[in-house]
């Protein structure tokens, strides 16, 4: 158990000071499409604590995953913790995010011989469903949101990719209603729902 705490915190401790370095970079691309250029810092000032919690949380519950199938999870989780914090500090999901995201889903669809076929049909339909919902909703749900969606379909799989977009809209719902009745947000305002699916994507890689 201590021998799992120290490793969990270390690599919690690494990934943390690669992550945030990373999302630094990402906001100080040219033309980063950032929704609050000028409040970078003020919303990322408890990024470093959280995400070192958040992570430290998951490595230490991923013990029992044998390899490789444990560095798969480990990455995956490294990349949606980003997408947490870029969308809730910015309300953006970046490509350069999502493309290793998917190529290293890719990769481990091959090297453990998983079930091409369904992860490929539950891509394009999680993605489909959520762009067919973004026209109907006239940019409601946004882009990055979409292609998040249809990544941890090659992840997961149809049957856990649903459990996620269950549990994404419940707990992003909830979020949403405490938001507007505390009048820090209206119905019109822009919500974020990647988090939420970013958090329940973790929660189903590691106990699912």
């Amino acid at each position: 158990m201590l021998t799992e705490i120290i490793f969990s915190v270390l690599i919690a401790a690494v990934l943390t000071f690669i992550g945030t370095r990373w999302i630094n970079f990402l906001y100080a691309m040219p033309n980063a499409p950032l929704s609050f250029p000028d409040e970078i810092e003020s919303r990322a000032k408890f990024r470093t604590p959280c995400l070192f919690l958040l992570l430290t949380i998951c490595i230490f519950n991923l013990w029992t995953i044998p390899a490789p199938k444990f560095f798969y999870v480990a990455a995956a989780i490294f990349i949606l913790s980003m997408i947490i914090f870029t969308d809730f500090e910015q309300y953006v999901i970046f490509d350069k995010m999502l493309l290793p995201f998917a190529l290293i889903g890719g990769v481990e669809i091959f090297h453990l011989n998983l079930p091409f076929v369904e992860r490929l049909i539950a891509a394009i339909i999680g993605g489909g469903i959520f762009l067919l919902l973004a026209i109907l909703s006239r940019g409601g749900i946004g882009g990055g949101d979409i292609k998040l969606v249809a990544v941890l379909g090659m992840w997961l799989g149809i049957e856990k990719l649903l459990n996620v977009i269950i549990i994404a809209a419940i707990a992003g719902g909830i979020v949403a209603v405490i938001l507007i009745l505390t009048k820090q947000k209206d119905r019109k305002s822009y919500f974020a729902y990647g988090p939420y699916f970013a958090l329940a994507a973790i929660y189903i890689l590691i106990f699912g």
